[in-house]
C-alpha cells in the first residue's frame, strides 16, 4: 500500500456546544485562511476528517490524526477552480 504526502499544518481550534473541536484558523508557512464554515466531518478509527470553506473562498479538507494528535491537509480546492467547474 502506497501512502500519499500529506502536507503539515498549524490549526487553530475552537469548541462547539458538543464539546467536538472544530477549526477556526489553518496555517501552513506563512499562508494564513481563516475558517468561514464547517461543512462536513466524519470519522474513521483513530482518526477525523472535516470539510470547511475559508475566508479566501477555497475548500479545504483536513485530517485529524488523533493519536498522533496531528493535522494535516489532504485536498484543497480554490474558490477560481470552483468558479471554472460551475
Amino acid at each position: 500500500m502506497i501512502l500519499e504526502p500529506k502536507m503539515r499544518i498549524h490549526v487553530e481550534q475552537r469548541s462547539n456546544d458538543c464539546r467536538a473541536s472544530i477549526p477556526r484558523s489553518i496555517r501552513f508557512g506563512r499562508h494564513q485562511v481563516e475558517v468561514l464554515e464547517p461543512l462536513d466531518h466524519w470519522y474513521g478509527p483513530d482518526y477525523r476528517y472535516t470539510k470547511v470553506r475559508g475566508h479566501d473562498g477555497g475548500l479545504y479538507i483536513l485530517r485529524f490524526d488523533e493519536p498522533h494528535a496531528e493535522w494535516a491537509l489532504t485536498m484543497f480546492k480554490s474558490a477560481r477552480a470552483q468558479i471554472g467547474m460551475a
